[in-house]
């Protein structure tokens, strides 16, 4: 494919009078863009999982490659009360819960999640707002976790409730950071919950003490401050019924690249 689809984007983005796309802290709603994105969203899904192996993986890169200054997206340091005093406690007292559509729901601390089987994998965050960068993430592969959980049949979709506020000025439920993916990227081998970036416990700003890494979609679904996952059937009763915080604000449920 001669370009990527972030470029793709950008482009988009110009010819729809210089709006900026931007799931991690900006966003156009011109009615257009979004129209355009809708129908594009499902074409593009459609071909990548036709034309591409389920489990393919996406680009991985030596050490040498790892950027010097990896721009954190989003949120940098949540004012959110509760996620403030885990944080003051060094995480003592974080418990990743794992429920919804399972049979055998898990609350495990940042110790118990070190203990499930992991992966580290040096990739490349490609932002909508157009930049990349390269780090090194070590953490639990979702695959497994799920499994130990034990899905129900009717499950579909794996949500990851986070515990930063992105919007204050809406009721909680809308404007908490949530994001969701199907199983096809749940259970890719590069999808992990990751507690490390570049040899170090992951920082505030970049996730602390879990961020979710899907690495073949673009960052805004690499979701921040995970605390819970939640197996569902369909999204429609979560947020705004999209998906996701950006998605229901107009942004693509399906971001692959």
């Amino acid at each position: 494919m001669p370009t990527t689809r972030r470029r793709w984007l950008a482009g988009l983005g110009a010819a729809a009078g210089g709006a900026l796309l931007s799931g991690c802290d900006k966003l156009t709603m011109n009615p257009g863009v979004q129209k355009t994105l809708s129908g594009a969203e499902g074409l593009t899904r459609r071909a990548q999982r036709l034309i591409t192996n389920r489990t393919a993986l996406a680009a991985e890169f030596p050490e040498s490659q790892i950027s010097p200054d990896f721009r954190a997206n989003g949120s940098t340091a949540p004012g959110d009360p509760d996620y403030r005093l885990l944080a003051e406690g060094g995480f003592a007292d974080w418990r990743l819960v794992v429920d919804g559509l399972v049979e055998r729901p898990l609350s495990l601390s940042l110790a118990e999640l070190r203990a499930e089987p992991a992966r580290t994998q040096i990739t490349r965050h490609d932002c909508v707002e157009g930049w990349s960068a390269i780090g090194k993430w070590s953490g639990a592969r979702l695959g497994p976790l799920l499994d130990k959980a034990g899905l129900r049949d009717e499950a579909r979709y794996v949500v990851l409730h986070c515990a930063d506020t992105l919007d204050p000025n809406v009721p909680e439920h809308l404007g908490r950071y949530y994001e969701s993916i199907d199983l096809i990227d749940a259970y890719h081998p590069q999808s992990i919950l990751a507690y490390e970036m570049n040899g170090e416990p992951l920082s505030v700003k970049h996730g602390a003490p879990v961020r979710l890494r899907v690495e073949r979609q673009l960052g805004y679904k690499h979701a921040k401050y995970v605390m819970r996952i939640e197996a569902v059937a369909d999204f429609a009763h979560l947020g705004g019924g999209k998906g996701g915080f950006w998605e229901d604000r107009g942004y693509e449920w399906y971001a692959g690249i």
